[in-house]
């Protein structure tokens, strides 16, 4: 098993890793709009914060020995499912080609009250992936 962090300060005190590798399958948590040193990013605007969750999410993939094309799950949970036009345009942006099995559903709140997405993915790195 092998386990990858991306620094958000949400890890250690909740405890959780941002991904989990267990044989060919990557799991990547819930991933919220944050930089770097933990602050919320781009508030009131779905769209670049949703791009801000695969950013992160694509690394942790790629630190966990995976690439985004593997993306087989996506979960995009949303604060108001009337910006599901901009948080899916990021999504399309990043798996427009690859079209894993995805659900976008609306939620009532995050950790923080300015995050309006997170996004949580699913990877297959196994030897058959193209079947």
């Amino acid at each position: 098993m092998k386990r990858v962090s991306s620094g958000s300060p949400y890890e250690k005190l909740f405890g959780f890793s941002r991904a989990v590798r267990i044989g060919n399958v990557i799991h990547v948590s819930g991933t919220a709009p944050m930089d770097d040193k933990g602050n919320s990013v781009h508030i009131g605007d779905a769209y670049k914060q949703t791009k801000r969750c695969l950013e992160i999410i694509a690394k942790a993939i790629g630190n966990a020995g995976g690439r985004l094309d593997q993306v087989v799950r996506t979960r995009v949970y949303l604060t108001d499912i009337s910006k599901s036009d901009e948080a899916g345009r990021a999504h399309g942006e990043f798996f427009g080609d690859i079209r894993p099995a995805s659900l976008m559903m609306e939620v009532g709140g995050f950790v923080r009250p300015e995050w309006l997405v997170e996004v949580e993915a699913e990877c297959w790195v196994g030897p058959d992936e193209k079947d």
